[in-house]
């Protein structure tokens, strides 16, 4: 008789979609909120999950972080239909009054309108 049992690392995508512009690259871009968890599968079959951790992802340019894991559970429990404003600026926006250039990725805490590398203009 053989059993076929494994660990593995699944992800599941969140029914969660909000419009954003990017603090990061500054292009419009959507969140997507993912599921990483641990399980226990046996002949294929999920059986016991752990290490449930949540993670939001922009679409325009890939960047990921982790959110609280009380806030992914009320997304994936569908109580939640758009992050906190208070939350978006911390995650992808600009931290302690740095500027971000859109272009070339330079970030400086100086009040320049152009980015001193590149000479596109800053976004704000």
């Amino acid at each position: 008789m053989f059993f076929i049992m494994g660990i593995n690392q699944g992800r599941k995508k969140l029914d969660f979609d909000q419009l954003i512009v990017c603090g990061n690259c500054g292009r419009y871009g959507h969140l997507e909120v993912y599921l990483v968890y641990s399980c226990l599968s046996l002949f294929f079959i999920p059986i016991f999950k752990w290490g449930r951790s949540y993670y939001v992802r922009t679409s325009c340019c890939d960047k990921m972080v982790p959110i609280a894991a009380g806030l992914g559970r009320q997304i994936e429990q569908g109580q939640l239909l758009a992050l906190p404003e208070d939350i978006i600026p911390d995650t992808f926006g600009q931290k302690n009054g740095r500027k971000r250039c859109s272009s070339c990725g330079f970030e400086t805490e100086e009040d320049y309108q152009f980015c001193p590398k590149c000479g596109k203009e800053l976004s704000r």
